[in-house]
């Protein structure tokens, strides 16, 4: 069986087939993955082909990235099986054959789990680093988690601990917090468009406010009295 893409949308699950052609992934309409509907992709934005080694991902100079294992590329990546490809809010899983020549098998990727209010935070505090494109691959440490959501180092702590609970990972070490962020992310517990679009109106509502408040002061020193029309003598 030939190598195949496994594609992950919010409409659900579709399989793409590999030959030797190269497989374009954006919103443009020539795209062999074609996402229209993910404002976070550019028009072409990556391109899956086949090298010496087997099969690489290239990034196309998008504007948001292409990430393998939840770390952000520069250039191209060789793929290994099972590797998972974010564009965007979409998810690439790359299916092949190992070297042993056995075809890796297609799971059925389960719900994340239901977590508290401050569990989803911490989480996507977590995973903050990856969704901005932070050039190191690690997750958020535990103090840029504390200083984020402006909470002590115990507390994070402890949701963590109970993050590891529910997402089943048993590993000792720093390790855990990268594989809870790869975790999360293919299942779907946070989306990295969604954190983008979150940013993007936090730092546009005090521009908005200031606006406003600009507005406000202009209209005191017109001497217009609001809802009146008429200028104060």
């Amino acid at each position: 069986m030939e190598p195949y893409l496994e594609i992950w949308r919010r409409s659900g699950r579709e399989i793409a087939v590999l030959s030797d052609q190269a497989v374009t992934v954006g919103r443009g309409q020539q795209t062999a993955v074609h996402l229209a509907d993910d404002a976070e992709v550019s028009r072409l934005h990556a391109v899956i082909a086949r090298v010496a080694s087997g099969w690489s991902v290239r990034d196309l100079g998008s504007r948001n990235g292409t990430y393998v294992n939840a770390e952000r590329i520069l250039g191209e990546r060789v793929l290994r099986p099972d590797d998972e490809i974010q564009v965007g809010g979409v998810r690439i899983f790359f299916r092949a054959a190992d070297v042993a020549g056995s075809l890796t098998v297609t799971q059925a990727v389960s719900r994340a789990p239901a977590l508290t209010h401050r569990e989803q935070a911490v989480l996507e505090a977590l995973c903050r680093p990856v969704a901005f494109g932070d050039m190191f691959t690690e997750p958020a440490s535990v103090r840029q988690m504390a200083a984020a959501l402006r909470v002590t180092e115990t507390a994070v702590k402890y949701h963590l601990g109970n993050l590891y609970v529910k997402f089943g990972i048993s590993d000792e070490g720093d390790r855990r917090r990268v594989r809870l962020a790869n975790d999360a992310l293919r299942r779907g517990a946070v989306a990295i468009s969604e954190m983008i679009s979150a940013s993007h109106e936090e730092v546009a509502e005090p521009r908005r406010r200031s606006e406003s408040a600009r507005g406000d002061v202009a209209r005191r020193r017109s001497g217009v009295v609001e809802g009146s029309g008429r200028r104060v003598s």
